[in-house]
């Protein structure tokens, strides 16, 4: 009977490590990322991080979905270091570009996944890129405010608000549930179908009416016909008489 009891609890132990390992390997490469090192001393100083923020600052347990997506995870790596990369060299010319000023603006995204866990990693992920800060977040409304650089029209600002859909859709793709990743699936679905536009309905032309002709009604079998009153007719030959 005891066996059995530790058999379970060691069940349990490994399940629960293993739904909080993503959540560890994601602390620690923040760590190093916000650090900019990528060393073994980075990795432990890293590691203790993450011990003390979950064991000794105690905060409501985060449901993991269990489900991890190695391909996607290793695009979304690959696309994020391409992503600084390249704001890092777009900041840097709009820098050093004299003959005009970078327009700024705060835009709010409201995200489409309902995810404490999703919604910090998107927000993460957009706040480490160059040219993007996140300024403030709604949690109950699931809004992430984001101050941006380099903006000029409104096509820039729906093409910011659109990197950070697609951050959400990676993060969503590599560490989301089924549910969620449902549900990106279909809103990417929904924005590549084209919009329906109502035809014009022609205007409707009101046909002048016939004119209403009424025609004698026949006589009625049985009843009596009118009289009829011959009058006397004058003898019009001149000089005569009646």
């Amino acid at each position: 009977m005891s066996g059995d009891i530790r058999v379970n609890r060691a069940r349990r132990a490994a399940v629960i490590v293993w739904r909080q390992l993503p959540f560890f390997v994601w602390l620690i490469a923040l760590w190093m990322l916000l650090w900019g090192q990528f060393t073994w001393l980075a990795f432990l100083t890293g590691l203790i991080a993450a011990l003390v923020v979950t064991r000794i600052f105690r905060l409501p347990p985060v449901e993991l979905s269990g489900r991890v997506n190695l391909w996607w995870g290793f695009v979304f790596v690959v696309e994020f270091i391409f992503a600084v990369v390249r704001g890092s060299l777009t900041v840097a010319w709009q820098v050093l570009d004299f003959r005009r000023q970078p327009g700024t603006a705060i835009i709010a995204v409201p995200l489409r996944t309902d995810d404490d866990l999703i919604m910090t990693h998107t927000a993460v992920t957009a706040s480490l890129i160059p040219g993007s800060l996140i300024v403030e977040t709604d949690r109950d409304r699931r809004i992430l405010y984001l101050h941006i650089i380099g903006v000029r029209n409104d096509a820039d600002v729906e093409k910011q608000r659109a990197s950070v859909y697609h951050w959400e859709e990676r993060i969503v793709r590599a560490v989301g549930s089924r549910a969620q990743l449902q549900t990106i699936r279909e809103d990417a679905a929904a924005r590549r179908r084209p919009p329906v536009v109502e035809q014009p309905k022609p205007p409707v032309v009101e046909q002048p009416k016939p004119p209403v002709v009424e025609r004698a009604k026949p006589p009625v079998a049985g009843q009596p016909k009118p009289p009829v009153v011959e009058r006397a007719k004058r003898d019009e030959t001149p000089g005569g008489t009646p």
